[in-house]
């Protein structure tokens, strides 16, 4: 395993390396802490599956805001000092749960999130490059997803939390004997009483991470960190931006992952209706949301470990037609079989974020930096695309099948695209 990471790492980079490797575990907490509150809070705050996707809205909308200025900052600052920006804006979002809870107000929850992910949009617009600049070239997109892996040991930490501390103890999710939510039939004061208990309940765990993102920050403040702040980016912005838009595998890797990136949340965020349409409540239903982030994480570290003998492209397009074939047996199958389908189908999106993040900047030179801001960006997809298969969910049904599987014919269009991209990238785009 030394001898591996060394390969992929030079000795004077590991200790680096594993620092900024660290704040892929950060970010990927915050996410999938995050995807649950969906569902508790469409259901706390009685309100359609589309605006409690709203959340997904302001998550990821917050890198889309803050792409392109962090790629601007690291421009003209260092890693350093951009990991440090991130993390200071991190912990302000998170600890402006405490006003929001305090208010009960739906706006002010998705206030704090899109500044929370502000900071997420300067560290994984730092963090990504970075990784990548840390030994040849060559290693760079094995070098990216053996960081990436470590990524959904924060998002198994977070569902872990979601499913623990927050879904479990919400008294607006108890239900009677026949699985009914008792909440819908509690007099306006008795809501009233539950909301403000369980706004409390969602709150606590981003609090908490507040202050430990505060640590982090302090840990790296006093750390040197390797020079790598880009200083070949001598060019102006608008002639970066020009050689950007003139090369045909960088934008369509862009398009790429704002699909992928809209296939995963959806992917994540709605297994809990998926589960719930099978009568599963909410804190059991995230824990077949564990499940698949344990399926993953082993896929992550498989993906990483075959690319020694088989191309990233290759191995991007055929995971991407295993997404796409998992992803009809959730659309057609009506069946718990078809939760298990859905489970199955983080095996195949584990290599795709990272896989298209390398093969898209490949080649970039001093244009990395912006080029990283606009896969950065590209994390749109995971704020447009739920609340439209939230709308979907809403109608209830569609002909003879439940709204919900037809739902996920949205993931099923983001894995074309994405199975498209893997087939150019190989047969048609011409790179070294």
């Amino acid at each position: 395993m030394k001898k591996n990471l060394t390969y992929l790492v030079p000795t004077e980079f590991v200790y680096p390396f594993v620092l900024v490797t660290s704040l892929f575990a950060l970010w990927g907490f915050a996410n999938d802490i995050t995807n649950p509150m969906v569902a508790a809070f469409g259901t706390l705050l009685e309100i359609s599956n589309a605006k409690a996707a709203w959340v997904q809205l302001a998550f990821y909308g917050g890198y889309a805001t803050m792409a392109i200025p962090a790629a601007l900052f690291v421009r003209r600052f260092s890693y350093k000092n951009a990991i440090l920006m991130g993390l200071a804006l991190y912990a302000t979002g998170a600890l402006l749960f405490y006003p929001a809870a305090q208010f009960e107000a739906f706006g002010y929850f998705l206030l704090s999130l899109y500044i929370l992910t502000f900071g997420l949009a300067f560290l994984e617009t730092t963090a990504s490059p970075f990784i990548m600049s840390m030994g040849d070239s060559k290693n760079a997109t094995r070098r990216l997803n053996l960081a990436q892996a470590f990524n959904p040991f924060g998002s198994l930490l977070g569902m872990f939390v979601a499913s623990n501390f927050i879904l479990s103890k919400l008294k607006s999710d108890e239900r009677d004997i026949s699985g009914e939510l008792l909440f819908n039939s509690l007099s306006v004061a008795e809501k009233a009483v539950i909301r403000t208990y369980d706004l409390s309940i969602i709150s606590t765990p981003y609090i908490i991470l507040g202050f430990v993102v505060i640590a982090m920050l302090f840990m790296i403040a006093v750390t040197k960190m390797p020079e790598k702040n880009n200083q070949q980016a001598v060019s102006s912005v608008s002639s970066t931006f020009k050689r950007l838009l003139g090369n045909p595998n960088y934008i369509e890797g862009v398009i790429a992952q704002m699909f992928y990136v809209g296939a995963q949340i959806m992917c994540w965020t709605f297994i809990i209706q998926y589960a719930n349409k099978l009568g599963i409540p909410k804190a059991v239903a995230q824990n077949y949301n564990i499940v698949a982030m344990v399926i993953f994480l082993t896929s992550r570290f498989l993906s990483t470990f075959l690319m020694k003998s088989i191309s990233s492209k290759k191995l991007l397009t055929l995971f991407a037609i295993g997404g796409i074939i998992s992803i009809s047996g959730v659309i057609f199958i009506k069946t718990i079989e078809g939760l298990y389908f859905l489970i199955a189908t983080s095996a195949f999106m584990s290599l795709m974020f990272p896989t298209i993040y390398g093969i898209a900047l490949k080649g970039l030179g001093s244009d990395t930096s912006m080029g990283a801001a606009g896969l950065v960006m590209a994390i749109v997809g995971g704020a447009l695309m739920p609340p439209l298969q939230g709308w979907i969910i809403d109608f209830g049904s569609v002909g003879n099948f439940n709204a919900v599987n037809v739902s996920f014919v949205l993931p099923l269009i983001c894995f074309c695209v994405v199975a498209v991209y893997g087939y150019r990238s190989y047969k048609i785009h011409d790179y070294s």
